[in-house]
């Protein structure tokens, strides 16, 4: 039996709110206008089930299932193959398309904290503490045994899939909270994965959204590889002071400045993204696909069509 199955909160992440979608439309519509140049993106239909508005989000189980491969997993790759160099061939275009891999991190102590309290208690008190006395759950939220158990069921049936033809991802993307880092060791083996600051679950107030400082991550997992601009302490975090936190339209806006930078500069065609759940709701929305609920430790393969637009 999987122990990757959505509950209530894990849909509630993934289809509240819809009114921040209308928000986000318009703050990306307006940096658009003042850039040079911008990506747009859209989801490929016909590569996997999840797509497909006909796919119960909260009934599929995608490590049972060819990770809701619609073909071959060779037939994936050469269509890919195929998007690619028509792209390439076409003079004045800069289009791209990528197999991308979004895993939510395992189950962490925070995930409890928030099933143990009702919404109220949890928004009104729990979210600034990191503890109750009973369960630590912040600074850095850690990942429970479920969570661990959860990543371990990723490793495995990713073995299972690759053993089927599918193809190991080119590149490995991470959040810098330890969860996400932890259940992307246990599933990659310890790949080496470049962490992205902005990959992170919405900034603020939470405190187990806070991540630990650098030097502690670097001495801790090894395989991780920094950017310069990634500093000692969590400065974004602290930055945001009560009662204000980023809002979802404000974190989906941050998410399309790190997908843009994806496409703008790894030539990689598949790519690994370790994170959240408000992080997954994130790309799901800049890219257009369908909601989908994705549970602790869940993941979710999308084809992207990416075209970089230059405004004149």
């Amino acid at each position: 039996m999987s122990l990757l199955v959505p509950n209530s909160n894990d849909h509630r992440d993934a289809h509240g709110d819809l009114e921040e979608d209308a928000k986000y439309r318009q703050l990306i519509q307006a940096q658009h206008r003042t850039s040079p140049g911008y990506w747009q993106f859209e989801p490929v239909q016909n590569f996997f089930k999840q797509s497909s508005m006909e796919t119960d989000d909260m009934g599929f189980r995608y490590t049972a299932d060819d990770f809701g491969a619609l073909k071959a997993w060779g037939e994936i790759l050469e269509e890919l193959k195929q998007l690619n160099k028509a792209s390439n061939s076409d003079n004045g275009t800069n289009i791209r398309y990528k197999l991308m891999f979004f895993a939510r991190h395992g189950q962490g102590w925070a995930n409890v904290a928030g099933r143990k309290y009702s919404r109220d208690e949890w928004y009104e008190k729990w979210r600034f503490l990191g503890t109750d006395g009973e369960i630590t759950w912040g600074p850095d939220a850690d990942l429970t045994e479920l969570g661990v158990d959860q990543a371990w069921e990723n490793h495995h049936a990713w073995r299972h899939q690759l053993s089927r033809g599918a193809p190991w991802p080119r590149s490995f993307y991470v959040s810098p909270l330890q969860r996400a880092i932890k259940t992307h060791n246990i599933t990659w083996d310890h790949q080496p994965a470049r962490v992205v600051e902005n990959l992170r679950e919405t900034i603020g107030l939470h405190l187990c959204h806070r991540r630990s400082n650098r030097s502690s991550l670097e001495s801790r997992f090894p395989n991780l590889v920094f950017d310069d601009a990634v500093p000692e302490e969590d400065l974004v975090f602290d930055s945001y002071v009560r009662p204000h936190k980023e809002s979802l339209s404000e974190q989906f806006v941050r998410v399309n400045g790190v997908l843009s930078e994806i496409f703008e500069n790894d030539e990689n065609d598949v790519i690994c993204v370790t994170s959240h759940a408000g992080t997954i709701r994130s790309f799901i929305t800049v890219i257009g696909h369908r909601k989908f609920t994705i549970p602790t430790g869940g993941m979710i393969p999308i084809v992207v069509r990416g075209e970089k637009i230059v405004n004149h």
